[in-house]
């Protein structure tokens, strides 16, 4: 059984990981897109 509070720090985790690799997909499509 997991804790409330490891599954809450789990979940930001993974948002913060989500936002950041979102973050370098359009960054990398925009310099793309620029050429």
């Amino acid at each position: 059984m997991v804790s409330i509070v490891e599954a809450l720090y789990l979940m930001l985790g993974f948002g913060t990981f989500i936002v950041t690799l979102l973050g370098l997909v359009i960054t990398i499509v925009k310099l793309s897109h620029k050429k």
